[in-house]
This record gives structure tokens, sequence and C-alpha cells, in this order.
């Protein structure tokens, strides 16, 4: 048998950030599977210019975050297949790899409103593409459930480079603390990235604002190390890094292989939000509601039903309150049932668990206090467009 002709794939991806590494993760593991691949790789920021010894390399194939023109030029001029996992540049014949930048929005949206918010911020980089877009996303969500959305995007700096713009931020907090302290509370608000929400939630503690009872605050990313370092530790979407590096690498190795690019973007979901204590509350005026609320999201797994919910209410004197008057308060502040809710709680549970672990779906079932896997499956499917075990493959590289 004929050995496999051996490939040299450069990479050109930060690692100094959570997604990057993540990229690089999952680009590692697809070229295990392969086993012809040699990897041309030294570490890179954004700030750094274009890397010399790419351009004497003699490489086969190249992923990388083109974010300046200059980049950009360089690798046309190589001649060679590339994939491009930053998405700044729509340049014919050379395909994008990334989140699916409605979702991220939407699940950010989704998180904070699941807490009971009904005022709203986004909180940007002026000038930034991936703000924007995230921006107008989160903006267009809220707003086609009759929600308002204060952003905030600071000053425009004139310089292009993404990491100076960002840099530019800093000089801008006082504005940001002035412009928090005008918004009205509570209020739930998105930050672009986790670097911003750090910024926000420093701006916060500068002005005495209280976190997350009047602001709540929600990054992009999930870059452990810096939301650990926020005061209070910052929650976040969690991209799928390892996946968009995995098919960035899958789709890099067809092309260098004769395969013709694809002419759209391959968009990849993200995981979910992880859960800190910057969006820790309920934003529920309500106590009653509230108190049903904490009930449900502690106890969903354990196979509580509304009346269970109800007993809980009904063993404090004040919150004594009919189920019909709880599944209308509920409808009123959140837009389902108490019933709906304990499902939501669960398959979000569900979602997490096909992600982490190898457990089959009756041990999943069984995990959330669901009886039957087969009821699951189809509440699954419902809720999220595929089957349990679709989206276990979908998301997790082979």
């Amino acid at each position: 048998m004929r050995s496999k002709q051996l490939l040299t794939v450069a990479l050109i991806i930060e690692s100094g950030r959570a997604f990057g590494r993540g990229l690089l993760r999952g680009i590692a593991r697809y070229a295990r599977t392969q086993g012809n691949w040699s990897i041309a790789y030294h570490p890179w920021e954004w700030d750094d210019k274009t890397p010399r010894w790419l351009m004497r390399s003699q490489c086969d194939g190249v992923i990388a975050r083109i974010d300046s023109t200059a980049l950009l030029q360089a690798l046309q001029r190589l001649k060679i297949p590339v994939v491009d996992v930053r998405r700044k540049f729509r340049t014919p014949g050379i395909p994008m790899v990334g989140s699916e930048y409605c979702r991220i929005a939407q699940l950010a949206a989704d998180h904070l409103r699941e807490q009971g918010f009904r005022n709203f911020g986004y909180c940007g980089y002026a000038g930034v593409d991936y703000s924007a877009r995230r921006r107008d996303d989160f903006v267009h969500y809220l707003k086609e459930s009759h929600f308002k959305t204060l952003t905030y995007e600071g000053g425009t700096p004139h310089t292009a480079a993404t990491w100076q713009r960002e840099s530019a931020a800093m000089f801008h907090e006082r504005e940001l603390g002035e412009w928090l302290k005008k918004l009205p509370k509570p209020i739930g608000i998105m930050a672009c990235n986790d670097l911003r929400g750090r910024q926000v939630l420093n701006a916060c503690k500068k002005h005495r604002i209280t976190v997350p009872d009047e602001v709540a605050v929600i990054g992009v990313d999930n870059d452990e190390v810096l939301c650990e370092l926020a005061d209070p530790p910052l929650s976040s979407v969690i991209p799928a890094t390892d996946r968009i590096g995995y098919e960035a690498a899958a789709l890099l190795d067809k092309m260098m292989h004769g395969h013709q690019p694809p002419s759209q973007e391959v968009c990849i979901e993200p995981l979910g939000v992880a859960t800190r204590h910057s969006t820790d509350v309920l934003a529920v005026e309500d106590q009653r509601i509230a108190k049903a609320l904490r009930f449900i999201r502690d106890h969903a797994c354990e196979g509580i039903s509304v009346e269970d919910v109800l007993d809980h209410l009904g063993a404090s004197v004040s919150s004594l309150i009919s189920r019909s008057t709880l599944e209308h308060r509920f409808a009123e502040i959140l837009g389902r049932s108490p019933k709906a809710e304990i499902m939501r709680v669960r398959l979000q549970r569900v979602r997490q668990l096909l992600i982490d672990t190898d457990w089959t779906l009756p041990e999943i079932a069984t995990r959330v206090g669901i009886k039957h896997a087969e009821y699951l499956s189809i509440m699954f499917k419902s809720k999220f467009g595929q089957p349990p075990g679709e989206f276990r493959r979908h998301f997790r590289c082979p």
C-alpha cells in the first residue's frame, strides 16, 4: 500500500485567547486522524505582522485568522488553499468557518430573558466587525419580542486593527460608567466578548452599581481565565471552537486534494451558556414567581411536577397561590407555563450531558427526571430541531 503524501499545513492563529486555543485543539484532533499532516506553527497574536517564516515555507495549505489586508494579500500571493477562521473579509476562493453569529446573540438574549429581565443593553467596540454583527443580531432578536435594546460602543478610534480598537476602549471607561448609570434598572447586558464584559463589570464596581441585581452581564467566548478574573465571575456564551477548528481542517484537506471551496460560510452553532455569578439572579418583582423559578431551576431534574412547585410555595403562607394564577403569572412574565419551564431546564441539562458525557439516552433521561428515553428524544427534537444522537455527533469532534 502506498503511503499518503506528507502535507505541510501552516496555522496563523493567536494563542493568547481561549478562542484561538480552541481552534488549535480542533485542528490538532483532525491532524491526528490523517497521520500525514506536518503542522507549521509559531505563537502569533493579532498585533503581530505577517510572519516571515510563512513566506519562506513550502506549505500545502493554511488555516488563518485573517484580520488585516496585509495578511490577506500575503496569503493570496502564496497561491495555495487557505481557510479563514476569522471571517472579517469576504474573499472569493477563501472559504470561512466560524460561529453562527445569530445563535450567539439569541443564546445571550434568551439567557437574560430567562433570568426575568425586561430591560436590555449591548456593549461592544466601535468599528469592530464581529461586535457590530453581534449587536445587530441581539437588537433584532429582542425587537421581534417587542423589547428595545440600549447600546454603547465607546469612541471611534482611527486605527484599523481589531486589537487596537479593543485596546482603545480602555480609554473610554468613564463614558462607559456614565452610560451604565443612566440605564433603567434592573437590566441585562450582552458584551461583545469576555474582554468587554470584564470592562463593564469593572465600570459597575467603580460606580457602585450592584451586579447582578441592578446590572447582569454576559460575555462571549467563555474564556475561563478572563471570566474568573472578573468580579463577580462573568457568564459567557460558549462557542464550539474545537468543532470550528476541526471543520476548518477537514475543509482545507479537501481543498488540498483538489476540491473546490464552498461559496457559503460554514457556520457552527455555539454550545450554550456558562452561567456564573454575573447573571445569577432572578429579576422578577413578584417574589412568589421568583421563588417558584428558583425551585424549578434547583430541582427540575429530580422529576418534579407543577404540583410540587405549588406545594413548595404553599409551605409559606405569604406565597400561597392557585395553579391558575401561577400559570397566568408565568405566561405574563416569561411567556411560558410552569410545566414548560420545568421541561426547558431539563432539556438544557440534556444538551450539556450529550456534549460532556458518553452516557446513553436512557441514562441521561434518568438523570434529568424523565421516565422514557423515547419521550425525551421527541421533546429534544421539538426543542432543538434534531434528535439527540444527531446533536451529539454534530457537536463532538470524532
